[in-house]
């Protein structure tokens, strides 16, 4: 089961498409985090997702939400895939031990071996503020971004 809202998000370090270590952590106290896990770099549904992200990535900007996406990809095929799509941000491989931190998310698919397409999106302090996921096989909408960042900027204001 997906991990809940309001909940502390799982600290975890994986590497990014470039082989550089990312940690949830270090983002605490500096700037919010959508997390974005998908099943598999290539494939025609989380390609439209990501370059759809892509298209959008100012409204994660003007949020102050650093955009991760996520996946069991190895880093090279992310850097591969990333290099193809002109991706602006960074895509985390979940690669070893097999998707580790979509289990601690809750969002591993174990008979398909990765992650469902989840996003969870993480305030300052490390908290999971708003959260959705799609059927398999069935693409997040725009819309559901912007309303997840639009509670956490309802959230931010209320505690301002």
């Amino acid at each position: 089961m997906a991990l809940e809202n309001d909940t502390q998000a799982p600290d975890f370090e994986l590497p990014n498409q470039f082989g550089e270590p990312v940690r949830l952590s270090d983002f605490r106290g500096k700037k919010a985090v959508a997390l974005v896990f998908f099943p598999l770099a290539f494939s025609g549904t989380c390609t439209g997702e990501l370059c759809e992200l892509r298209d959008n990535l100012a409204i994660f900007q003007d949020a102050s939400v650093e955009l991760i996406g996520v996946s069991v990809d190895s880093k090279w095929a992310l850097r591969a895939w990333a290099e193809a799509q002109d991706y602006g941000f960074p895509l985390l491989a979940d690669f070893w031990p097999h998707g580790a931190v979509a289990k601690d998310y809750g969002v591993f698919l174990d008979e398909r071996g990765f992650a469902n397409r989840a996003t969870f999106v993480i305030d300052e302090g490390g908290v999971i503020r708003a959260s959705f996921i799609s059927a398999p096989g069935e693409a997040r909408p725009l819309a559901a971004y912007r309303d997840a960042l639009d509670k956490l900027a309802t959230r931010r204001a209320l505690s301002a």
